[in-house]
């Protein structure tokens, strides 16, 4: 039986509300809203690394003929993890650290790989086919006097 994510997202609304009450009965109310900020900031400058680190990445896959299936998933959960950071909220953050430990991201790859490689991509290298080059002659790509186009009072050169 499936979980409902409405009652996931409800859960976790309330579980934010009740951290915010007893972190700030802990540190106080200037304490709670500084760690909240920072957070934020935290989660943007994650969003904006990963961003970068992922593009790199990718680059690095493509060009030794790989598919940059785990790069691209890699980057998606740590974009993931930069936007829970970004959310005011400590239940937010706690599953944001938990989505930047490497080993949290093999068992999440793991877990869906199937999905995202096609069956052939496990087996053989990524190599992309090469674009055909066609050699022209200096004779192929210079004006012709008896072209169509200029018979019929098309384009002068």
């Amino acid at each position: 039986m499936r979980f409902p994510f409405s009652i996931f997202i409800l859960g976790l609304i309330f579980g934010e509300i009740a951290a915010f009450v007893l972190v700030g009965e802990a540190i106080g109310v200037l304490g709670t809203l500084a760690l909240t900020l920072l957070g934020m900031v935290a989660g943007a400058l994650l969003l904006r690394w990963t961003g970068v680190a992922t593009l790199l990445r990718i680059k690095a896959e493509v060009a030794a003929g790989r598919a940059p299936t785990r790069a691209l998933v890699d980057g998606a959960i740590g974009a993931i993890a930069a936007l829970f950071l970004m959310l005011p909220g400590f239940l937010t953050d706690l599953i944001a650290l938990l989505l930047i430990i490497p080993v949290t991201r093999g068992t999440i790859w793991r877990s869906i790989r199937r999905r995202f490689e096609p069956q052939g991509m496990r087996r053989a290298a990524f190599s992309p086919r090469p674009a055909a080059v066609i050699e022209l002659d200096q004779r192929d790509y210079t004006a012709r006097v008896d072209s169509p186009q200029r018979r019929e009072g098309g384009h002068e050169a």
